[in-house]
């Protein structure tokens, strides 16, 4: 029997906000443990919650970013559970009146368009962090109370491919417009993951079961595959799936029971009556919209249209508002698009990964960048040499003319010297020249390759293919 995954989100967004969203303290990652801590985070008695109103504008912008509703008035709740890292006790966040609602986003994985919906969006206060030392367990309260929104999909992704779409386009909307930078590294964005099987062509859901503790996009993936197969395994051995949370580990490649799964009413949800109700104008809602910028949705349509690009490299380019900026500045500079994306989407995309390099930190300005553009163009070096002068930019700083000058790799086209080179290595192989002859045509590669090391690279390649294939010929 043939099974459909079925899987539904809750992301969760930590917003960049200055402050916390009920006290002043700093909403600042990595400093040293409860720091940043007042007695409203800590829930002293008599402390009262004031609602940062920043917050409030980051959750519209991220709603709106996602096509949401947004309603004139929506409220905060009271969400009871007892665990160390909530001080209170309950947690302050939305239930029947979120703050964005009915939303979606339209994705393209291989060339297939999926709409998912967006149920809700809601703002909360984050929770502490649990720090686990031998048989001890501390909390570090940096983290408690620091904005956080949930973004709740429906139940409309159909395999692991898709969430990462989803995944990635968020991350890139957030970043666009400032709300958040995402790492889910630090834990500026996180996901759960509710997932459930059921016979192809059928419309009830299977049972479901939420995971947890998954720390990357990647893992994501693996941790729907691992899971969607346990639950066909369960079933067609004969047994039941049980509704409950689990936790992904990614090190093992497997998920372990944590507990039952809440349902809305085990939280006793009821409004704070600490806090009034929210109410936005249209006018704000207007207001918000228009502050907006460009969303890589947008700006992929119009990097297709202006520039002539694929989509594909319109795509990859636009998934981090660092590497769109540095495009557009680059062909302002040099309107070659192609040479420019093929650039970022290769080569720099390889060094930043090799060495662990962030989008916001990439060391290469456009100026630099369209200079080496133009000395590959100009023919003052090759296309291979281009590579390496990159990779010595990427890592120094220097600017292009300068490691060029200084490590003599200016291209040699004097068609004399380079044939001389030929006609040597020629003489020298007369092996691979008997199997030109034989009909073997790559072996016209061994000779290009061996003039080419012969000029360290140096050579331009036209040149040296035409002459090698000129002088077999006459062998």
């Amino acid at each position: 029997m043939k099974y459909e995954t079925v899987i539904g989100l809750e992301v969760h967004v930590e917003m960049a906000t200055e402050t916390k969203i009920f006290c002043a303290c700093k909403n600042k990652f990595g400093s040293e443990p409860n720091t940043n801590v007042c007695p409203v985070c800590l829930s002293m008695p008599g402390t009262l919650p004031v609602l940062n109103m920043q917050a409030v504008e980051y959750g519209v912008r991220a709603g709106l970013s996602l096509n949401c509703e947004i309603p004139n008035y929506s409220k905060l709740d009271r969400k009871g559970y007892f665990y160390p890292d909530l001080a209170k006790a309950y947690q302050i966040s939305q239930f029947d009146f979120p703050l964005c609602s009915r939303g979606e986003v339209e994705l393209d994985v291989d060339g297939e368009k999926h709409t998912i919906g967006i149920t809700r969006i809601h703002i909360e206060e984050d929770a502490g962090k649990l720090v686990h030392q031998g048989t001890e367990s501390l909390v570090d309260y940096n983290r408690g109370g620091v904005p956080l929104m949930e973004i709740v999909t429906e139940p409309d992704f159909r395999n692991a491919a898709q969430v990462k779409a989803f995944l990635d386009t968020v991350k890139a909307n957030m970043e666009y417009i400032g709300v958040s930078d995402c790492k889910m590294e630090e834990g500026s964005m996180r996901c759960d993951v509710n997932i459930s099987v059921r016979p192809e062509g059928e419309t009830t859901f299977g049972t479901r079961t939420e995971l947890k503790n998954i720390n990357s996009i990647s893992a994501a993936q693996r941790a729907i595959e691992y899971e969607a197969k346990r639950h066909i395994e369960v079933i067609e051995d004969g047994g039941s799936i049980v509704q409950e949370t689990r936790r992904w580990d990614d090190a093992k490649g497997k998920t372990f029971s944590m507990r039952d799964k809440e349902e809305a009413h085990d939280y006793r949800y009821f409004p704070d009556p600490d806090l009034v109700p929210v109410y936005l104008t249209d006018e704000h809602i207007a207001e918000i919209k228009a502050s907006l910028p460009e969303l890589p949705a947008a700006k992929r349509e119009r990097y297709v249209s202006e520039f002539g690009l694929p989509e594909y490299d319109a795509g990859i380019l636009t998934m981090s508002k660092y590497t769109a900026k540095l495009f557009e500045e680059s062909v302002a500079l040099y309107n070659e698009p192609k040479a420019i994306s093929n650039y970022i989407m290769v080569d720099l995309a390889r060094l930043m990964k090799e060495n662990n390099i962030e989008p916001e930190n990439i060391p290469v300005s456009p100026q630099d960048f369209t200079d080496l553009l133009k000395l590959v163009a100009d023919g003052v070096i090759n296309s291979s040499v281009g590579k390496q002068v990159f990779e010595e930019m990427f890592k120094t700083g220097k600017k292009p003319a300068q490691i060029v000058e200084a490590n003599g790799l200016k291209q040699i086209d004097n068609a004399d010297e380079i044939l001389t080179m030929v006609q040597q290595i020629i003489k020298d192989n007369p092996k691979p020249v008997a199997d030109y002859k034989g009909g073997n045509a790559k072996a016209m590669t061994f000779f290009v390759g061996q003039v080419m090391k012969a000029t360290k690279g140096k050579a331009n390649p036209k040149t040296v293919n035409e002459l090698v294939k000129a002088e077999l010929d006459k062998a």
